[in-house]
């Protein structure tokens, strides 16, 4: 595929929304494992490789829809978000999928699954109908687990994974347990729409007006093999904080911080280059931070003492590095800076 032609995909898929770098990641392995090469994947998709370094790492949800598009092409497989969600297990994806796995029961896991799903894909959800995500309704006698996403004939890759690995997790972990009795999809049949029931075992219906299964309603009830309170609650604090960075990140203050992080060592971190980075003008930028009651030259002497205090705390890195790591080309004038901020010397915090 040329680069031309993925950024054309990139462009017509101008999605809001992010995903997790561990749900991109494990894309690019599928891909790779089906002769894909790994530079080639990312090439015109907006997507570093440092960005995958962590599996907590944000990435535009457009980037991803263009990875999917260069991942089908270059294995030559339509069907490849098909048997990608069914071959991988949502534990490896993210803590979401820890917690989940955590859980006592089946239902249990789809709650926590409604309340952390955003950490691994955030998307828009039908609000006129439901709060959550998946939503268990009962129509003509049946129970259905429903997605509720929003528009999601313009990503129909995401239903092909999503139900995938629904139906494949159930059946590799519990093989005997009844779960989807027939699925209904909102987008028309594919040229492999016959991999849909080769694949799910069930009947498929295209063009529905819902992305639906049927369940077994013993599904629901189903015990997790492995629960634990302990790592439940262990994990669930990891994501709260992580669901609290994400909220974060939708305000000017939290978009600022996403740019300096980078950058911020260089010292000269003037707001006009930073606006310019998000698009907007100075003046604009200037205004959004007014609303929030604060101003850009606070948000960097924030971010520079929190940012000093863990490297400090981290003690992997001097008094002078860190000095270095958040800008300051003069170690006294970190050090006065630092008292400002905390009262204290640095060294106080090294060597506690």
């Amino acid at each position: 595929m040329t680069a031309e032609i993925k950024k054309h995909d990139l462009g017509n898929h101008a999605m809001s929304g992010t995903v997790s770098a561990g749900y991109a990641a494990q894309l690019i392995r599928f891909a790779v494992a089906r002769g894909a090469d790994p530079r080639a994947l990312l090439e015109g998709t907006g997507i570093r490789e440092e960005d995958l370094e962590d599996p907590d790492h944000r990435i535009a949800l457009s980037a991803y829809v263009a990875l999917m598009a260069v991942g089908k092409e270059l294995c030559g497989a339509p069907a490849l978000a098909l048997h990608l969600g069914a071959a991988c297990d949502l534990r490896e994806l993210s803590v979401v999928g820890l917690i989940c796995y955590a859980a006592a029961t089946m239902g249990d896991a789809l709650r926590e699954l409604n309340r952390y799903g955003r950490l691994v894909m955030e998307v828009e959800v039908d609000v006129s109908v439901a709060a959550e995500r998946f939503e268990i309704v009962t129509r003509g006698g049946e129970l259905w687990l429903v997605d509720r996403r929003t528009s999601p004939n313009d990503f129909p890759e995401l239903t092909e994974s999503t139900w995938s690995r629904f139906i494949a997790e159930t059946a590799r972990h519990f093989p005997e347990a009844a779960f989807a009795k027939a699925v209904h999809v909102t987008h028309p049949a594919p040229a492999h729409a016959a991999e849909y029931a080769e694949l799910w075992k069930v009947p498929v219906t295209f063009g529905g007006d819902w992305n639906a299964i049927s369940i077994d309603p013993s599904w629901l009830t189903i015990e997790l093999h492995n629960p634990s309170r302990y790592a439940f609650g262990v994990l669930t604090r990891h994501a709260d904080k992580l669901l609290e960075e994400l909220a974060s990140a939708k305000t000017a203050r939290g978009r600022v911080e996403s740019v300096l992080l980078p950058i911020l060592h260089r010292g000269d971190v003037g707001m006009e280059p930073i606006a310019a980075s998000l698009g907007v003008s100075r003046a604009s930028l200037y205004r959004q931070l007014k609303e929030e009651g604060v101003t850009y030259e606070a948000v960097v002497d924030a971010l520079r003492h929190r940012m000093a205090v863990y490297y400090l705390r981290g003690r992997k890195v001097s008094v002078n590095e860190t000095a270095y790591l958040v800008g300051f080309s003069e170690p006294s004038a970190f050090s006065r800076a630092f008292k400002r901020w905390t009262g204290v010397r640095p060294r106080t915090v090294k060597g506690g």
